[in-house]
């Protein structure tokens, strides 16, 4: 049955609604990016660039590093967000826009997030990088969809336990990284762990401005959570969304952090640039190799 227009939204030109983007302006290798604006730094070490776009923050650029084709795109900030990435380019390569039906043939595409947080734990120290071996989504975006196919139930509950979480705010959910990609990536350089997703800035994350927060005692029960050796490295708002839907949809993906702030010993980057850019080079490279 063909995918009702209300429910998958097109352009005029046939591009999928909010990204722009038609299926030959994307690589089977994607590079997630917050800010639009380090969309560009990672796309000055391409050889070339064949398509660029920009539709609000959703910025892409395809094109060639040592031979092969990748795509860097902007998600803008949060699980929302997220939710239209993952969901329209999983129409760009599983859907025939035409026809509006999904492929009898599944295409896996294979993401990696680039992004940078602060560490929980002194042990952890700035300028190093982290990689997600779980996501774990304080938000409820993931509970829209049949989540508990793919997530880890079991730390999920310790979670719930161990923090006295309310469950008025919804259960979190934790999904694990690809195995695929870990391996592709993985490196002595990185730090491994749970990365937090929350859904917002401020008191989602522990901040109290002029707003009293539901638990201001949260960060530090988190700082403590072990699960079978596993602990909570870096708080931050896209990873489980993508983890999620990724696993989902039958896509790879994979988040690594470069750590600039360290709030256990109160430290921040001299350099922060350089620490991101660092993260973006070895990234390139383990893409590039045969």
């Amino acid at each position: 049955m063909a995918i009702q227009q209300s429910e998958l939204i097109l352009n005029p030109d046939g591009s999928v609604y909010h990204l722009n983007l038609k299926p030959e302006h994307i690589a089977h290798d994607i590079i997630f990016v917050g800010d639009q604006d380090r969309v560009a730094k990672i796309t000055k070490h391409f050889d070339s660039i064949e398509f660029s776009t920009q539709k609000r923050e959703f910025k892409t650029q395809t094109g060639t590093y040592k031979g092969k084709r990748l795509t860097v795109m902007s998600t803008g900030i949060g699980p929302d967000n997220i939710d239209i990435v993952i969901n329209e380019l999983d129409a760009l390569v599983n859907i025939d826009l035409e026809t509006r039906k999904p492929k009898e043939k599944l295409t896996s595409l294979n993401i990696i997030r680039i992004g940078t947080s602060g560490s929980l734990h002194a042990d952890i120290p700035v300028d190093s990088f982290v990689m997600a071996q779980f996501g774990l989504g304080l938000d409820n975006m993931l509970r829209s969809y049949l989540v508990d196919t793919v997530s880890n139930v079991e730390m999920e509950n310790a979670f719930v336990e161990h923090t006295n979480w309310d469950l008025r705010k919804g259960k979190p959910v934790v999904i694990p990284c690809s195995s695929v990609l870990e391996k592709r990536i993985e490196s002595d350089k990185m730090h491994k762990g749970i990365t937090a997703t929350a859904g917002g800035f401020y008191g989602p994350q522990g901040r109290i401005l002029r707003l009293n927060i539901q638990d201001s005692t949260l960060n530090s029960k988190m700082d403590n959570f072990l699960f079978e050796g596993t602990r909570i490295t870096n708080l931050e708002m896209e990873t489980s969304a993508i983890y999620g839907l990724s696993a989902l949809l039958g896509h790879h993906a994979l988040s690594l952090n470069a750590i600039i702030a360290n709030r256990a010993n109160g430290t921040f980057s001299s350099d922060p640039y350089k620490a991101v850019d660092e993260l973006i080079e070895y990234t390139l490279g383990k893409l590039a190799e045969k």
